[in-house]
């Protein structure tokens, strides 16, 4: 069964769905995108991707073009139509397609911004097999531009890290800016110390992960130490524990950084224990 997506107002089977050549996501990286997990058929810390999404589009000065309950909807009929228990819902938001193609921005008045949500299905999201053996992750330079804190559809240089790590040998790379750790291609980066958990305080240097925000949120119920600060990479060699957080892997545990075993090469207690309180946690919770 084709998939049933959401284009500028219309339910349309995959392969119908059509966008602009013209469109400034496809010519400028002109747009934001959030990606939603959905777990038993329900959405996942919705109302934290909600906020950001309209953070993202304030900072680019493109207008939200629906409220929440638009968006809910919108995200709940391609649930249901998809029949998805497990997996995410991807949405983009474009500052629109002029017409033609120019460096200023069209006027808003008469260009409406792009609108395209699809559903993605995982049946491992939750059971995951990388969790249970833990991943590996080299560290590269970070070059990216200085508002990474704008979830831009500008990831170029997240897919070469990706594709770096993978002629490595390893999962995932980690990058590096003045000798400290910044976050992961497509995830916040975390490290374990004598049972304090140590990641990169909020700035425009990293995405304000939704699921970051949450799993820190838990740890400190849960009686866990935080610290938010930058750590090097030989910190990170030197931690008896690692792990990644983001909406589509949860809490990931890091088992090798750069060929260097963490503590038993194995996910750690801490980092096991905290997916499995997330996970939990955002069960309860899910809309």
């Amino acid at each position: 069964m084709s998939r049933i997506v959401y284009v500028n107002g219309d339910y349309l089977p995959e392969g119908e769905a059509k966008v602009s050549i013209f469109d400034r996501g496809f010519l400028m990286a002109d747009g934001v995108y959030e990606v939603t997990t959905v777990i038993d058929g329900k959405l996942i810390d919705f109302d934290g991707h909600f906020t950001r999404l309209e953070r993202s589009l304030g900072e680019l000065d493109i207008a939200n073009p629906m409220d929440r309950e638009a968006w809910l909807e919108v995200h709940r009929q391609l649930v249901a139509q998809n029949a998805v228990e497990l997996g995410m819902v991807y949405l983009q938001v474009t500052r629109g397609a002029p017409g033609d193609r120019d460096f200023i921005f069209p006027d808003p008045e008469t260009t409406a911004p792009t609108v395209v949500l699809f559903t993605q299905s995982n049946p491992a999201l939750v059971d995951s097999p990388k969790a249970k053996k833990g991943i590996k992750v080299v560290t590269i330079d970070d070059i990216r531009w200085g508002r990474r804190d704008i979830k831009t559809v500008q990831l170029l240089y997240p897919s070469m890290g990706k594709m770096m790590a993978i002629k490595q040998g390893a999962d995932d790379a980690w990058m590096v800016q003045d000798g400290a750790v910044t976050e992961g291609t497509s995830n916040n980066a975390y490290i374990i110390k004598d049972g304090r958990i140590i990641t990169r305080a909020l700035s425009n240097d990293i995405l304000h992960g939704i699921t970051r925000a949450a799993v820190l949120r838990f740890a400190q119920e849960a009686q866990m130490q935080v610290e938010e600060r930058n750590f090097t990479v030989d910190e990170a060699k030197d931690a008896d524990e690692a792990f990644v957080t983001s909406a589509s892997t949860f809490v990931m545990p890091v088992v090798e950084i750069d060929g260097t075993k963490l503590g038993t090469g194995a996910p750690g207690p801490l980092a096991t224990r905290l997916r499995e309180i997330y996970i939990d946690e955002s069960r309860k919770a899910a809309l």
